[in-house]
């Protein structure tokens, strides 16, 4: 059976721009201004993954405008090669506490 695909763009290579349209784009960045500044605003965080530079780059985007749209810094911070936590001075995800290893415990 073949099939005819229309509407079919190639996929740029890793590191170019996404393919999204100007109008997605925008879609997406209100869509992440909305929901994340909605969970930093209630717990002064957030983790989001991003996993390419495209990625990060929008969600650096989000965290300037929720930045002046609340006139407060929000700051951005990479957690792991694909995780950014987005989160308010004094805020943030708390680190477990570590505790020395004693001589003799494994």
């Amino acid at each position: 059976m073949t099939r005819e695909l229309y509407n079919v763009r190639l996929v740029p290579a890793e590191d170019a721009p996404t393919p999204l349209t100007d109008e997605e784009e925008q879609r997406a960045q209100n869509t992440f201004f909305h929901e994340l500044g909605s969970v930093i605003a209630d717990r002064g965080w957030v983790r989001f993954p991003a996993y390419s530079r495209e990625e990060r780059r929008r969600l650096v985007a989000v965290a300037h405008r929720l930045s002046a749209h609340w006139g407060r810094e929000v700051r951005v911070e990479a957690e792991d090669h694909c995780a950014l936590v987005l989160f308010l001075p004094g805020h943030g995800p708390q680190a477990p506490a570590v505790r020395p290893v004693a001589d003799g415990e494994a």
